[in-house]
């Protein structure tokens, strides 16, 4: 399982309705690494959660989401994708 956050998106919670999106838990705090690192981390993985307009773009680009994956909770995108590997 791999988690990608947008830096700017941790440490915060976002709410709407009955969706929480809380990015204050530890489980989000990763170290930084460069987009193709990432890119690597994500293709290779079985499981994918995005959150954030960069962490979202690099995932349609690498083919791990569709468009149709993507939901909105207080206007930050947030994409879960489960990838089968032969």
């Amino acid at each position: 399982m791999v988690s990608v956050v947008d830096g700017a998106l941790l440490g915060k919670v976002f709410e709407e309705g009955e969706k929480i999106l809380d990015l204050k838990s530890d489980f989000y705090k990763g170290e930084e690494m460069p987009p193709e690192e990432i890119g690597d981390l994500i293709r290779n993985a079985d499981n994918v959660t995005l959150i954030g307009e960069e962490a979202i773009q690099l995932g349609l680009k690498e083919s791990v989401i569709e468009k149709t994956h993507i939901i909105k909770i207080k206007g930050v995108p947030y994409a879960q994708g489960l990838l089968l590997h032969d």
